[in-house]
């Protein structure tokens, strides 16, 4: 495993698990069969409605609590300061924990216009030392300047729809020179046009890899922090498997020249649903 340091000096592995549309029974089986093959990095929110199920595996696992990064998010319709306090309690019982690596908010939702007093109330558990760290989701470069400006702590990462056909460069640049890191969801562009690319194909190829294990290290040479999600035992397996190679250069800039900066989920600025 990879880890990266977070602008407070917090380590996190750089691959982790995802269980975004993981069924609450069936994510008890998916994360048990992660923390066996060796992530300790565990992505959920409250909206995916398996946090009940994500917990019961971290209750069931021998790998200590100190050794894993649990994440989990406020959802739009939880946000506000008072709000957030109660969504939080609510997430960390049906986790069955004390406290958690980090909390996110999970869109901006900029037509309610409220993502910083959200943010004040992850500030506040932060320095209760109930979230070890506090970060965002799906928010463009404008609405981290805003909280950058309004707020004392600044987020740790920003987790955003990022595969090789939406690359977020220029994003991606912004971050970087806030010292934010750059997580990605749908990091294989959710097993779709992107694994099936010739270009990816033929690199997979030249590897002996799989198209998947292509596209991840490409993320991680690149600094990005990845949630790849199954629920097939042997792709979890096989999204683990990828540190003992390495793509070149002129690999890299194949990758890179792939993308369109087309979406498949909503635009941040148009996502307003509670």
């Amino acid at each position: 495993m990879d880890f990266i340091t977070l602008n407070n000096g917090i380590k996190m592995p750089q691959l982790g698990f995802g269980v975004w549309q993981v069924e609450d029974d069936q994510a008890t089986a998916s994360v048990a069969k992660a923390l066996e093959t060796g992530y300790t990095s565990i992505d959920t929110a409250m909206i995916y409605k398996n946090e009940k199920g994500v917990g019961k595996a971290l209750k069931e696992t021998s790998v200590p609590r100190e050794d894993l990064f649990i994440t989990t998010k406020v959802w739009n319709s939880d946000q506000g300061y008072e709000n957030t306090l109660r969504a939080f309690d609510e997430s960390l019982e049906r986790l069955g924990l004390d406290y958690v690596d980090l909390y996110l908010i999970h869109w901006p939702t900029p037509e309610f216009d409220n993502y910083i007093d959200t943010y004040k109330a992850l500030e506040k558990l932060y320095k209760d030392g109930r979230v070890k760290s506090i970060g965002v989701c799906n928010f463009e470069a404008e609405h981290l300047e805003r909280l950058l400006a309004e707020c004392e702590i600044p987020p740790v990462l920003n987790q955003v729809e990022c595969h090789p056909y939406l690359a977020q460069n220029e994003l991606k640049e912004f971050c970087a020179k806030h010292d934010i890191f750059v997580e990605a969801w749908s990091p294989l562009d959710q097993g779709g046009e992107v694994l099936k690319d010739e270009a990816i194909q033929k690199i997979a190829e030249a590897k002996g890899k799989s198209p998947a294990q292509i596209v991840l290290r490409w993320h991680l040479q690149n600094g990005t922090i990845v949630i790849p999600k199954s629920v097939t035992p042997s792709r979890i397996e096989e999204n683990f498997n990828v540190f003992d190679f390495e793509l070149t250069e002129a690999e890299m800039n194949r990758v890179d020249e792939l993308n369109k900066d087309r979406r498949k989920g909503a635009h941040p600025n148009e996502m307003n649903v509670r």
